[in-house]
């Protein structure tokens, strides 16, 4: 790799690294498992990046091997990365001060208690969903069609209400 491709592919990260630190959060529970995702969500956007094609933002793409990256590894080993039992106090999604009270802080932590009991996939799909990505983002993310992104949030929306209100 040149070293003009190096430079950009570690600026590009040291301006987005927020996200990969927070795929990590969602899919791992302790700063051992964290670093070590971390590190292979690295290695996967390095061998990558040769391979980017600047088709998407980089962020989007980023978010896309990052999410991959963290399904692949939850499904080939479940010790190392936990989704069950992530505290999702650590997970920060955009919410402006004007709009954080206690009420908004009850309601995230039953929604975020909701969001422990999806899927994967379904995780992956609500956390772009919440980070305010649109649908053309989310399903370039995860490899889906928009169509298919919009039908997965409706169906996880209403999961989601099924899952709060029994």
């Amino acid at each position: 790799m040149s070293k003009e491709l190096e430079h950009s592919f570690v600026t590009q990260l040291e301006e987005n690294q927020n996200i990969v630190h927070k795929i990590c959060r969602l899919y791992t529970n302790d700063a051992d498992s964290h670093n070590d995702l971390f590190q292979e969500i690295t290695i996967q956007l390095w061998k990558a990046f040769p391979k980017f094609r600047g088709d998407s933002k980089f962020s989007t793409w980023m978010y896309r091997v990052g999410l991959n990256t963290a399904i692949t590894l939850y499904r080939k080993s479940k010790r190392s990365v936990n989704t069950g039992a992530q505290d999702f106090d650590t997970v920060s999604f955009k919410i402006t001060a004007d709009e954080y009270d206690d009420t908004v802080e009850v309601q995230l932590r039953l929604m975020y208690d909701a969001v422990k009991q999806l899927n994967d996939i379904d995780k992956a799909l609500v956390f772009l969903y919440l980070e305010d990505k649109n649908y053309k983002e989310i399903s370039e993310t995860l490899g889906i069609t928009e169509v298919n992104a919009r039908v997965k949030m409706n169906r996880i929306k209403e999961k989601l209400r099924t899952i709060l209100n029994p």
